[in-house]
């Protein structure tokens, strides 16, 4: 397991001390608890778009820059 340290206000690392005696955990399980959740949550929200998924393909193809607004480039197509 790796150690990190963190600097907390002195209300938030209060609310943690109070919640540590509460419930008998130490305050690194507590942190570990919370930031496991956290992660775990913004993974769920997270959502990739397609223009993410597909970033390295954009502008690697070349074309007519009127590919998908001119008639004229759909003539045959199709047939």
């Amino acid at each position: 397991m790796k150690t990190i340290s963190l600097k907390l206000p002195d209300d938030v690392h209060a609310k943690l001390a109070n919640l540590s005696k509460q419930r008998g955990q130490a305050k690194s399980e507590i942190v570990r608890d919370a930031l496991d959740a956290y992660l775990a949550e913004r993974k769920k929200t997270t959502r990739v778009s397609c223009a993410d998924l597909a970033g390295d393909l954009v502008g690697s193809v070349s074309g007519p820059a009127d590919l998908a607004t001119n008639a004229k480039h759909m003539q045959g197509y199709g047939k």
